[in-house]
C-alpha cells in the first residue's frame, strides 16, 4: 500500500474498512491481520513534526485511516471524535491501567537507580479500573468542584500579577520560564497543602516524570532521568509523612489523609503516596503548558489576541477553544480488555491504544472549519483535552481558573504585546504538549497601566463548571432604536467591526445582558434571516418588569454597545413541511412569527398569519406585515370585536395543519386544550414565562441520577435542582435562564420517566423521554438515568 492510499478508492482487507489487501508476502500485518500501510509504519509520536502540531501530523490518519497500527510503537492510534469519545465513554472494555506505564521500556541500569529509591508508582485515579476507581474518586472529589475552587481564585490572580510586575518593564520576557511554569507549580502546591519546595528543581523532577513514562529517553539518558524520578518519589514520601503528623487545614492531600482515617480500604497509604507524586506533575504542568499553547496560539493571530483584549467577556470561552485547537495533552492511552471493534477495525483483547485528542479535536465531521481560530465557537467546550466519561480530569476546573486569569491579566496589562521571531521547541513525549520557552517583547512606555493606574484593580469573574455552548457573550452596537408603538422599541444591533452577524433561522432569539443589571433577557429575532449585517429585536415595556425591559426601554440609545449571546432556536420553524401553515402571535408575540411568515412567503407554502392584540395600536407591525402578507394577514383586535375564535378556527383547519404559536399564557393553553387529539407535532409554540415557579420542597421528593458515561450516581435532594446537584458534583452543564425557558440545560436522558416542567420541548419531544432540561425538570419516579 502506497502512503497516498485513500480508503475510499481502495478495496480493504475483509472485515476491515481502511486497509487495503497485503501488496505482496513481505507486506507488515498488524495483530489482527490487517495490512499496515506505509504512513502507519511512518508513524512517530516521537518526531519533531508530531511534537510541533499533532492535528496536522495525523490529518492523513483522521482522513483515510482513523484506526491504524503502529508497529514502531506497538499501539493502535485512533484519530477521530466519535471513536475516541466512545473509549472513553467505556472504561470497562478500554481499561486505563496502562495510562502511567512507561511507553518506552528502560533498561536494566535505570531499572536498578529506581529500585535503589524505592520507587513503587502505583494506581492513581488516572490508571485505576472499577470498581476501586470510583469509590476513591467519589470520596476525593469534594475539593474539585467548582464552588470548593472558588475560594482559590484571588490567589491566584495575586500569584499572576505579582509575577507580570517582575517583568511589565522589561519590555520582553520568557513567559514560559519567568511565568507559566513558576505560577501553576506554585497553585498546584498551594492546592495540594504542600510546602512551596525549590521551583527549579520540582520543574526539573516533572519533566523527568513526563520523560520517563511518556517519552523516548535515549539510554545515555535514562539513567539521570531514573534519578530524577527516584528523588522525586522520596520527596513525596517525606512531605507525606510530614502531613500526616498533622493532617489539619486546608489541601487536596491532607483532605486525602482525613479522608483515609473515615475510608481505610479506600485510600491506602501506597494510594496516597502516588496521588501525591502524579499530582504534583498533573496539576501543574498541563496547566502551564496549556496557557502557554494559548497565548501562542493567540499571539500568532493579532486579531484575536486584540479582540481578547477588547473584550475581556471572550475570555473564558477563548480558553476553551485553545483548549481544543492547541491542547497540552494531545494523546492518552487505553487497552482493550477483550476484542472489540474501533471505528470498524478489529482489535484484539490486550492491544494497546494511543488516544489522539488533539486529532479528534480537530475532526471536521465535529467541529465546523476545525483549523480555524473562532473566539465566538459555540461547541468549543466539547473538545476532548480533558477526557471524557469516568475518568475526566478532576481538575479541569482549576485549570480553567488559571488560563482565564492569566490571560485576563496579560492582556489587560499588555496588550500590544506580540512574540519574537523565535523556533519553538518541545519536550518529546506522546502525552504532554507545551513550548519550553515563549519569548514575547513589547514598548514599556505602551503599558497602559502608566495612564490608567485604576487598571490594576479590575477583574472579570472567573466562569467555571459550565460548558461554552451558548455561553460566549460577544459585543454589538445599537444601530438604531425605533419606537413602534407607546410600549414596543425595535433595536437594531450590528458587530462593531463590520463582519456579518451570526447565521440564524426563522425561530430564533438572542440573550442580552443588560447592562451592569446583572440580568440577562432573551428577544426572538425579529429581523431577516437572509440579512447578514443587522439584527433586530423588539421589546415591550413590561410592568411587572425585573429590570431587563425596563432597561432597555430607559437606558439604550444609539451608538452604545451591548453584550449578546446567540442565536439559539428552541423554536424552529420546518421550511420542508408542505401542510398549511397557521402562524398565530398574540401582543409582542407575533415577533419570532414575522420571519417565519417571512420564510414562508419565499418558500410558497400555503399559510396564514394571525396578529392579536389589545387594539390597534398595540399592534405597532400591522401596517408592515400587510405590506408583506396581503390578504394572508389576519388582525384581531379585541376593543373591536375581533378576539381570535380559537375554537372556530381549528375546527376549520383540521389537524392537517401546522400551527405556530407564541404570546399569552392564556392563549396557548386554548390552542393546546383545542389540539389535544391532533398529531403530536401539530402545534409548536413558544412562551413569555415558564409555567412552575419556584422549587417548592414540601412538594417535591428526592430521586436517584445514574450519570452512564461518568460512572457516577447522585441523589437529588428534595429541595435542590438537578443542575445544582451535577454542578455540586463538578459535571460541567450549561445553564441561563434557571426557569426552562431557555433550553440550555437540556441533557439526554437514557432510562427513568420525566416530570417535565420546561416551556421548551414539544409534546412528542416529550413524549419521547430522551431529553429534558436540568434546571426544572425532574424524575417522576425514583430514578434517571442520563448521558452524561
Amino acid at each position: 500500500m502506497t502512503s497516498e492510499h485513500h480508503a475510499g478508492n481502495l478495496s480493504a482487507a475483509p472485515g476491515c474498512p481502511f486497509h487495503a489487501a497485503p501488496m505482496d508476502a513481505a507486506a507488515k500485518a498488524a495483530p489482527n491481520g490487517c495490512p499496515i500501510s506505509a504512513r502507519a509504519a511512518a508513524f512517530d509520536p516521537f518526531d519533531d513534526a508530531y511534537q510541533q502540531d499533532p492535528p496536522d501530523y495525523v490529518r492523513w490518519s483522521r482522513d483515510d485511516e482513523p484506526v491504524f497500527f503502529s508497529p514502531r510503537l506497538g499501539y493502535w492510534v485512533v484519530t477521530r471524535y466519535q471513536d475516541i469519545k466512545a473509549i472513553f465513554r467505556d472504561n470497562i472494555t478500554f481499561s486505563p491501567s496502562i495510562a502511567l506505564e512507561k511507553i518506552t521500556p528502560t533498561g536494566p541500569e535505570a531499572n536498578a537507580v529506581l529500585a535503589s529509591y524505592g520507587y513503587a508508582m502505583n494506581r492513581t485515579l488516572v490508571n485505576e479500573d472499577e470498581p476501586a476507581h470510583m469509590a476513591r474518586r467519589r470520596v476525593l472529589m469534594a475539593p474539585f468542584t467548582p464552588e470548593a475552587l472558588k475560594e482559590h481564585e484571588p490567589m491566584v490572580r495575586e500569584l499572576a500579577r505579582a509575577y507580570v510586575d517582575r517583568f511589565i518593564d522589561d519590555g520582553r520576557a520568557d513567559l514560559v520560564d519567568q511565568m507559566l511554569w513558576e505560577v501553576p507549580l506554585t497553585v498546584a502546591l498551594h492546592f495540594l497543602g504542600v510546602p512551596e519546595e525549590d521551583m527549579q528543581m520540582l520543574r526539573q523532577y516533572s519533566i523527568a516524570h513526563t520523560i520517563n513514562t511518556w517519552g523516548r529517553p535515549k539510554p545515555e539518558e535514562q539513567v539521570r532521568v531514573a534519578h530524577a524520578v527516584g528523588n522525586f518519589w522520596q520527596l513525596a514520601g517525606r512531605i507525606l509523612d510530614k502531613m500526616r503528623q498533622d493532617p489539619s487545614g486546608p489541601g487536596w492531600m491532607k483532605f486525602g489523609i482525613r479522608m483515609q482515617a473515615e475510608c481505610p480500604d479506600v485510600i491506602t497509604d501506597s494510594y496516597l503516596h502516588s496521588m501525591m507524586m502524579a499530582v504534583i506533575v498533573a496539576a501543574h504542568e498541563t496547566t502551564a503548558n496549556a496557557t502557554a499553547n494559548a497565548l501562542k496560539l493567540l499571539l500568532q493571530r493579532p486579531q484575536a489576541w486584540r479582540a481578547v483584549c477588547d473584550d475581556p467577556g471572550l475570555i473564558p470561552n477563548a480558553v476553551e477553544e485553545c483548549l481544543r485547537h492547541n491542547g497540552s495533552v494531545p494523546a492518552w492511552r487505553r487497552i482493550a480488555t477483550r476484542d472489540v471493534t474501533v471505528g470498524g477495525v478489529d482489535v484484539p483483547a490486550g492491544g494497546k491504544l494511543l488516544i489522539v485528542m488533539a486529532s479528534a479535536n480537530h475532526d471536521p465531521r465535529h467541529f465546523d472549519d476545525p483549523d480555524r481560530v473562532d473566539l465566538l465557537r459555540e461547541n468549543a467546550s466539547d473538545h476532548l483535552t480533558f477526557g471524557y466519561g469516568a475518568h475526566q480530569c478532576m481538575g479541569k476546573n482549576l485549570a480553567r481558573m488559571e488560563m482565564q486569569v492569566f490571560l485576563e491579566e496579560l492582556s489587560r496589562r499588555l496588550p500590544h504585546m506580540r512574540l519574537r521571531e523565535q523556533a519553538f521547541s518541545y519536550v518529546p513525549n506522546t502525552s504532554f504538549r507545551g513550548p519550553e520557552h515563549l519569548w514575547v517583547e513589547w514598548d514599556p512606555s505602551r503599558n497602559p497601566e502608566g495612564t490608567d493606574p485604576a487598571l490594576l484593580e479590575r477583574s472579570t469573574p472567573v466562569r467555571m463548571g459550565e460548558t461554552s455552548r451558548h455561553a460566549v457573550s460577544y459585543p454589538v452596537v445599537v444601530e438604531s432604536v425605533e419606537p413602534v408603538t407607546a410600549d414596543i422599541v425595535r433595536l437594531r444591533l450590528v458587530p462593531p467591526d463590520g463582519r456579518p452577524v451570526p447565521r440564524w433561522q426563522a425561530g430564533a432569539h438572542i440573550d442580552v445582558e443588560c447592562g451592569d443589571t446583572g440580568l440577562s433577557r432573551q428577544y426572538s429575532l425579529c429581523g431577516d434571516p437572509a440579512d447578514p449585517r443587522r439584527l433586530e429585536i423588539a421589546i415591550l415595556r413590561d410592568p411587572a418588569s425585573r429590570g431587563g425591559s425596563r432597561w432597555i426601554h430607559t437606558a439604550l440609545q444609539p451608538g452604545q454597545r451591548l453584550k449578546i449571546r446567540g442565536p439559539r432556536n428552541h423554536f424552529r420553524f420546518d421550511e420542508n413541511d408542505v401542510r398549511q401553515v397557521i402562524f398565530i402571535g398574540g401582543g409582542i408575540g407575533i415577533t419570532p412569527l414575522m420571519p417565519m411568515a417571512r420564510r414562508a412567503r419565499e418558500l410558497g407554502l400555503p399559510y396564514v398569519l394571525h396578529y392579536c392584540g389589545r387594539s390597534r395600536d398595540a399592534m405597532g407591525f400591522a401596517d408592515e406585515l400587510a405590506a408583506l402578507h396581503g390578504g394572508r394577514l389576519r388582525l384581531h383586535a379585541s376593543d373591536e370585536g375581533g378576539r381570535l375564535d380559537i375554537p372556530a378556527l381549528l375546527a376549520a383547519a383540521g389537524p392537517d395543519a401546522r400551527i405556530y404559536a407564541c404570546g399569552p399564557a392564556r392563549m396557548l393553553d386554548a390552542l393546546q386544550a383545542g389540539c389535544a387529539g391532533w398529531p403530536d407535532d401539530a402545534l409548536r409554540t413558544e412562551h413569555f414565562a415558564a409555567a412552575q415557579g419556584k422549587l417548592d420542597p414540601g412538594q417535591e421528593h428526592g430521586f436517584d441520577v445514574e450519570l452512564r458515561d461518568s460512572g457516577i450516581s447522585l441523589t437529588v435532594p428534595a429541595d435542590s435542582t438537578l443542575l445544582d446537584t451535577l454542578r455540586a458534583a463538578n459535571i460541567d452543564v450549561q445553564s441561563d435562564c434557571c426557569e426552562g425557558l431557555c433550553g440550555s440545560c437540556e441533557v439526554a436522558v437514557i432510562e427513568g420517566e420525566i416530570d417535565h416542567r420546561d416551556v421548551v420541548l414539544t409534546r412528542a419531544e416529550r413524549e419521547a423521554g430522551d431529553r429534558m432540561m436540568a434546571c426544572c425538570s425532574r424524575a417522576r419516579g425514583k430514578r434517571l438515568v442520563l448521558a452524561l
